[in-house]
């Protein structure tokens, strides 16, 4: 009997325009009124919020890959392992010298240099200036992520885009103070070190008297691997890379685009004859 599902977002309950299935909309919520259904997701609060309440949940939501569990019934951080301000500096520094362009998730926002945008950030502000202003995630252009840092209570990770990532992610500084995770095909997030959705899901499942083999996780990418491979039952999705669907105990039978794969894979493990287990 499995007691919690965890979700990724992004090419898992996700599909490549960013909407959700109506199937799978109404199996979460049906299985929601029964059994927590948790989004551990590498996104910024602001920035799941829409899915969040779409899918009607009521649990705290772990974000950026793990930095911090938020609450949106409070609206408060309730644990977190943010950067400390030398080391959010430092590493904007490094990523200058090496000519890299970062994106910086602090406490409310996302934040950005309006001199060197990246094409997802400009993406995500397209998708978000879409939206009601009440749902609309914070994403803005500044002049210097450098000097904000001191304006924020918390810097919860960096992210960076392009062919040059794998080497940065090698600098002795950055592996000694985070922990990088690709996110995307040539996306990697740079939380610090110690922070995986694996590691946050675990803490959050000791506040609920949850064993993680009573956990059913689902995700696509490498930053999901610490938390399929915690599971009980681990799954991949059918759009995974073949590296995350060899660790992970079963995978969908189609991928986030089709309609029904993740609902009816949900609908097998966790419900019998209409009935939660």
């Amino acid at each position: 009997m499995y007691e919690l599902l965890a979700l990724d977002l992004d090419g898992t309950v996700l599909k490549s325009d960013r909407s959700i299935s109506p199937f799978l909309i109404e199996q979460i919520r049906q299985l929601s009124e029964t059994t927590p259904v948790m989004i551990v997701t590498g996104r910024h609060h602001t920035a799941a919020r829409p899915y969040y309440q779409q899918l009607g949940l009521k649990t705290p939501i772990i974000c950026c890959n793990g930095a911090y569990l938020y609450d949106y019934q409070t609206e408060q951080v309730l644990q977190h392992n943010a950067l400390s301000t030398d080391v959010a500096k430092q590493f904007i520094t490094l990523a200058e010298q090496h000519d890299v362009t970062a994106v910086m998730y602090v406490t409310q926002a996302m934040l950005h240099s309006k001199h060197r945008p990246l094409p997802y950030v400009e993406a995500l502000s397209d998708w978000a200036n879409s939206l009601p202003e009440l749902n609309r995630p914070q994403i803005y252009k500044v002049d210097s992520l450098f000097d904000e840092v001191e304006q924020h209570p918390h810097v919860w990770k960096f992210v960076l885009e392009g062919q040059e990532v794998e080497h940065f992610a090698q600098l002795p500084f950055v592996k000694q103070y985070f922990n990088g995770e690709y996110s995307w095909a040539n996306r990697m997030d740079f939380a610090g070190i110690g922070n995986t959705k694996g590691a946050a899901l675990t803490e959050y499942l000791k506040t609920q008297g949850i064993e993680a083999d009573r956990v059913v996780a689902v995700g696509d990418h490498h930053n999901d691997i610490s938390m399929l491979t915690l599971a009980g039952m681990g799954v991949a999705m059918l759009n995974a890379d073949d590296a995350i669907q060899h660790i992970a105990d079963r995978v969908t039978s189609g991928t986030n685009d089709d309609d029904m794969a993740l609902a009816s894979l949900i609908g097998e493990l966790f419900f019998v004859q209409g009935e939660g287990r």
